[in-house]
């Protein structure tokens, strides 16, 4: 089991590695970031995109949180942690394309299907349910399809990425950059089992990247 002691070696392999061995690299990165796409995905240590995706600091910027979501625009309320990413994403870095990817055995997913948390008070578990009743609508949906089995998991999961992709078009600064032909957003879906990516085309189907 990795604990800090283990984060504070690996942190010296990178020292002397990664960083000194790439020393030109971090001199540029050093001077700011600009990367052309943006990744919202789940906050689940399996699923790290830079490893899915296999980029390297500085080539992608990455939102992660319970099950990918992506709250609908809203001005009152709370903090907007995805909100302001998305915003500084779109508005000042000039992002060019933003991914939401989700991934099999979503535990975001299962405690949705379940109600598990539906209950709870904050510390226990309301701040998750609150977080992911933002899947009510798609999960009932879904239970209507598909009953409370795997096929639901699925479904489910894959519904985390349409609901988050809907969600970002009624960003007024993302309607804008789309509109013109400056944002495209993109819809993928990981499997943790098979170590497959699955990309969502146009009409919001997925089918395994060639």
């Amino acid at each position: 089991m990795t604990v800090f002691s283990d984060l504070v070696a690996g942190y010296g392999r990178f020292r002397e590695h990664g960083w000194a061995e790439e020393r030109e690299r971090w001199a540029h990165l050093a001077e700011g970031q600009s990367p052309k796409v943006m990744v919202i995905a789940c906050s689940d240590s399996r699923t790290d995109p830079a490893t899915v995706f296999d980029t390297s600091p500085g080539e992608i910027f990455v939102v992660r949180n319970v099950a990918n979501l992506v709250p609908p625009f809203e001005i009152g309320g709370g903090r907007h942690g995805v909100s302001a990413a998305l915003e500084f994403a779109v508005t000042q870095l000039k992002v060019e394309e933003v991914v939401v990817m989700g991934h099999g055995m979503c535990g975001g997913v299962h405690a949705s299907l379940t109600k598990r948390f539906a209950e709870a008070d904050p510390g226990e578990g309301g701040f998750i349910a609150r977080w992911i009743n933002l899947l009510d609508e798609a999960r009932d949906r879904v239970t209507t399809e598909h009953g409370h089995g795997e096929d639901a998991v699925r479904a489910l999961e894959l519904e985390t990425v349409r609901v988050s992709l809907a969600n970002l078009r009624t960003f007024p600064f993302v309607q804008d950059a789309e509109a013109v032909g400056q944002l495209t957003l993109h819809g993928a879906w990981f499997s943790i089992r098979e170590g497959v990516l699955w990309v969502m085309d146009e009409k919001g189907e997925f089918s395994p990247a060639s």
